[in-house]
């Protein structure tokens, strides 16, 4: 697989998945965006796929050899639908995977886990990101953003543990090279940003760059779960309040070298996020 053949992107218009297709088709590699509704990104043909229909797999898959795979969001059984689909593919000509995952999953763990753990046994060439919290869960429509703007508030079960956060831009170039370096990783990659920072930390970039009030305003375990099954469903809110309490025992105080290694640059510091007027 030394000369890149056609990349099929799932979750196009996303915050990875567009970032993806931008630097694919920068590159001149070819790109199909896959998503939805179909929606033209960064210069790349569309088409329609949705995981709740499978009639859109076969028109997906067409004349593709290598893929992003992104998880149907806030599946508990994601391997249901996914592994049929990479069976389906592997049939059609697809030739490497590069599946997004979480640093918090392990091969064989929750959720999308058990995808990466059969991953090795369907395609020769494959890797799967494991990126750490994205710096993009401050901005926007996530529920970390939405907070900071009504009351400058930051809300989390994390206590003083401190996460890797690294910029979705980073996690997309790291996602580039594993699609079109000619030898596949053929492991999992880590991803993180420079420094592991609690979430107190990021209240005073936040304030010192900003020039607004932001604090941490730490909750119960079960105070994160009731707030997030207000906005998802329950076993998915319990999943990532479980999460929150992992980072407060330290599961997500680290950081790699993947980005440099990979890329040739260093990742983004959150301050460098915050000043470049990313939130």
């Amino acid at each position: 697989m030394s000369t890149p053949g056609t990349t099929l992107v799932i979750g196009a218009t996303g915050t990875t998945g567009s970032r993806v297709v931008s630097r694919l088709v920068a590159a001149g590699h070819p790109v199909k965006a896959a998503g939805r509704q179909a929606t033209d990104v960064g210069g790349a043909p569309a088409v329609r796929f949705d995981w709740n229909d499978p009639a859109t797999f076969d028109e997906a898959l067409d004349g593709v050899d290598r893929l992003y795979l992104i998880p149907p969001l806030g599946s508990r059984e994601p391997a249901a639908v996914m592994l049929p689909f990479l069976r389906r593919g592997r049939a059609a000509g697809l030739r490497r995977v590069v599946l997004l995952s979480a640093s918090a999953i392990p091969s064989g763990g929750p959720a999308v886990g058990q995808v990466h753990q059969a991953l090795p046994g369907l395609f020769d060439a494959w890797a799967v990101l494991r990126p750490s919290w994205f710096m993009q869960n401050f901005t926007g429509d996530h529920p970390h953003a939405q907070s900071i703007r009504k009351d400058g508030t930051l809300l989390t079960a994390t206590g003083e543990g401190r996460v890797g956060f690294v910029d979705a831009d980073d996690i997309a170039a790291v996602a580039v090279h594993a699609l079109t370096t000619p030898q596949a990783p053929n492991t999992d990659l880590v991803i993180t940003g420079p420094q592991a920072l609690s979430y107190g930390d990021i209240a005073e970039v936040l304030t010192e760059v900003t020039g607004r009030r932001v604090t941490h305003r730490q909750l119960t375990y079960e105070q994160m779960r009731d707030r997030l099954a207000a906005l998802m469903p329950g076993e998915f809110a319990e999943l990532l309040a479980g999460m929150d309490l992992a980072i407060a025992e330290g599961a997500e105080d680290r950081t790699t070298d993947t980005v440099e290694r990979l890329t040739g640059r260093p990742p983004r510091s959150f301050r460098a996020f915050v000043e470049r007027g990313l939130l």
